[in-house]
């Protein structure tokens, strides 16, 4: 062997001796200073609430303050363009969900970053239930009533979201197919913005993750009527499911979890994983959830290779499911290959 190729060969041991002790030598000293957690719409909203529950948990776990920025626009996509390209170093998350790491591959086709690469899954968080709610003085005393209603009237109603592509626009999408309709849609910066909306009447209906609903479906403030899952949740327990309230096809399942940017260490990604488990353990947290609908995902479901799981399933579930849908309602000319 040369001296150019013995060269080489030493630079390789080197480098790959470097590349086994960075991922624990990051982990140990970190974090110094405080984590971000970006949430990909407004203060108030069903994620940003999830996300501001347990970051603050998390906080005491990594000894450093976990705090929460909010980036609204393009249906959450915005703020995980950003996420995607933030440096891999532990201090930049983000809390996306169904809409922003999974629908938005079929519905947006100029996507600048790819949920399954350009991430680093670190945990889930909580599945949220879909609830069809409307302002309280909506006609409807029923979803049968809902139904023939919404198809009557398909023209004057309109529909609240948070932006093509978040969990509220893909739910009622769904829902509007299943429905044969098309009303007019009115796009948010995020549910909290939204909801504020519909209590002050100023928006007709919308499809809802559970977090947000309940305190103003049980204070009176809004109407539910039905919420799209096999069960009832113990927090609208007078709240029917679509199929006991005649809409058994329409089941809406959505969920929020952590992400860091590709490439953060796997020790990182370890440590973090850790904190947030350790928070989806607390009582507080769990009861906190739990009282606002969220299900609890189980620790085999918290797995950052389980979350991995879990965005390729949903990719391949929506892109054909949305695709249909689209086309039903005159939506987009192609689907994203």
């Amino acid at each position: 062997m040369n001296f150019i190729a013995r060269l080489r060969a030493v630079c390789a041991l080197w480098l790959t001796g470097v590349a086994a002790v960075i991922g624990p030598a990051a982990a140990a000293d970190y974090p110094l200073r405080q984590v971000t957690v970006i949430v990909p719409f407004a203060p108030g909203g069903p994620t940003d609430t999830v996300a501001r529950i347990i970051s603050a948990q998390m906080a005491k776990s990594l000894g450093q303050k976990v705090a929460i920025e909010n980036v609204v626009g393009a249906g959450g996509t915005l703020a995980a363009s950003l996420a995607s390209r933030a440096a891999a170093d532990g201090y930049t998350l983000i809390a996306g969900h169904m809409g922003t790491h999974a629908a938005a591959v079929p519905l947006y086709p100029g996507l600048s970053y790819h949920p399954a690469r350009d991430f680093a899954p670190v945990a889930l968080l909580a599945g949220t239930p879909i609830v069809i709610v409307a302002r309280k003085d909506f006609p409807p005393q029923n979803l049968e009533e809902f139904a023939a209603y919404v198809r009557a009237n398909t023209e004057r109603l309109n529909v609240a979201h948070a932006g093509v592509g978040s969990v509220s626009y893909v739910s009622c999408l769904v829902l509007h197919r299943q429905l044969g309709v098309k009303p007019t849609g009115v796009p948010f910066g995020g549910m909290g913005p939204a909801m504020a909306a519909l209590i002050a009447g100023e928006v007709d209906y919308m499809c809802d993750q559970i977090v947000n609903a309940v305190p103003h479906i049980n204070s009176g403030k809004i109407k539910a009527y039905a919420i799209a899952m096999p069960t009832r949740s113990p927090s609208l327990p007078n709240v029917p499911t679509t199929a006991e309230a005649g809409l058994p096809g329409f089941q809406a399942r959505a969920w929020i979890a952590m992400f860091a940017p590709k490439g953060t260490p796997p020790s990182l990604v370890a440590l973090l994983n850790a904190a947030a488990s350790r928070a989806l353990d607390d009582r507080a947290v769990r009861d906190t959830l739990q009282a606002l609908g969220a299900v609890i995902p189980a620790p085999e479901q918290r797995t950052p290779q389980a979350l991995a799981d879990l965005v390729a399933s949903e990719i391949d579930r929506l892109t054909p499911l949305l695709w249909q849908a689209a086309n039903a309602t005159g939506g987009h000319d192609q689907p994203w290959k």
